[in-house]
């Protein structure tokens, strides 16, 4: 089971680092990924680590160089660090792992997710 955390309500320009967690199991041979999805809006693809961490993928336009997907499987733990916040940025954020096998953004590949945390990027 997946739990994320992080979120909050900071001002634009602001960052913050979502964390998530397996509380059950390891994600050690799942990549992870982070979507979001603002009120009225499809959930939308973030970001994505491989198993390793030695292979990324972001978002183009939206987020790639602001935002940064890091993992320690050590601690069972995915980040996802943000920066220069804009309030488009606002939304709830999950946390997501899937087969190892899988590179890309499609999230309905991705078999497990968290309960969402909520970021508020205030103008």
């Amino acid at each position: 089971q997946l739990q994320a955390s992080g979120g909050g309500l900071v001002q634009t320009g602001d960052s913050l680092r979502l964390s998530c967690v397996a509380s059950e199991g390891s994600i050690g041979g799942y990549s992870m990924g982070w979507f979001r999805q603002a009120p009225g809006k499809e959930r939308e693809f973030v970001a994505y680590v491989r198993w390793s961490g030695g292979s990324t993928y972001y978002a183009e336009d939206s987020v790639k160089g602001r935002f940064t997907i890091s993992r320690d499987n050590a601690k069972n733990t995915v980040y996802l660090q943000m920066n220069s916040l804009k309030p488009e940025d606002t939304a709830v954020y999950y946390c997501a792992s899937v087969d190892n096998s899988y590179f890309g953004r499609d999230s309905k590949k991705y078999d497990s997710w968290g309960q969402g945390t909520q970021v508020t990027v205030s103008s």
